[in-house]
């Protein structure tokens, strides 16, 4: 009888870990005061939200960025347990903490996706890291928060997570809250899926709508392309060196051998 498989990777090879993003909006326009306090608030909320879903903050490995911070969750945490009541309580603690008169209002983009991450000389490497820190920027996420004023909190996670937690009909996570988004940031280009808790998606898709994507040309189907040429004038060319004039662009018409010349 075989042994049964371990769960854990083998030696050597990098685990895969939750990776999360929480940034605020707005943040560049408070002085310096106003930064102060919700930089304190921020944390103090992620610490109830993880505390009310079961999940141990302590051992999250943090990176605070000052009006960012980017954390990656121990290999045991359960996906379901972050993606659902951790959102749900990030939400209603946001919704109480900017019902306070005369407070600076913290509205949140989060970002959520699972990979490869390991430590490194400046924090953290591997593809995760880079695709929470591009999620969080999504220009689609952005629009929806600032189209959405009353909302607090606006979450992208990633197709693979999506995919693989989202769609797994666990209690408390409806995939039919999230509407698909083609990230592209800098040199980063996937899929996400954005939520906003407390909006439907048909108030979030007027603002997630962009220019459509382009389909790939149908088989059998040549694309015609204009050629272009060089053309010498007078001269010789030998290479790429051009000794003479020389003309770029499309090709002369073909003489016409109907006349004859003179």
């Amino acid at each position: 009888m075989t042994d049964t498989l371990s769960l854990r990777p083998p030696d050597g090879f990098p685990p895969r870990r939750l990776c999360l993003a929480a940034d605020m909006e707005h943040y560049s326009r408070l002085d310096t005061r106003a930064q102060s306090a919700v930089q304190a608030d921020l944390v103090r909320l992620l610490d109830e939200a993880a505390r009310l879903s079961g999940l141990d903050r302590t051992a999250w490995e943090r990176q605070p960025q000052g009006d960012l911070e980017f954390a990656v969750l121990p290999e045991t945490t359960p996906e379901p347990a972050l993606l659902g009541p951790f959102v749900h309580h990030l939400a209603a603690r946001l919704g109480t903490l900017n019902s306070r008169p005369a407070a600076p209002r913290i509205r949140l983009r989060l970002a959520l996706d699972t990979g490869v991450a390991t430590s490194a000389a400046l924090g953290h490497a591997g593809p995760a890291p880079v695709a929470v820190a591009r999620y969080v920027n999504a220009p689609q996420l952005k629009a929806v928060l600032a189209a959405l004023t009353s909302a607090d909190l606006a979450v992208i996670v990633s197709d693979r997570l999506f995919q693989d937690t989202v769609r797994s009909g666990r209690p408390g996570l409806d995939p039919a809250q999230y509407l698909r988004a083609h990230v592209r940031v800098k040199e980063f280009g996937g899929y996400g899926w954005i939520r906003v808790p407390g909006h439907g998606p048909d108030e979030m898709r007027p603002f997630l709508e962009g220019p459509p994507e382009p389909r790939p040309a149908p088989e059998g189907s040549a694309t015609r392309l204009t050629s272009l040429f060089q053309h010498v004038r007078h001269g010789v060319a030998v290479g790429r060196d051009v000794n003479g004039g020389l003309t770029v662009g499309a090709p002369p018409p073909a003489p016409d051998s109907s006349r004859v010349p003179r």
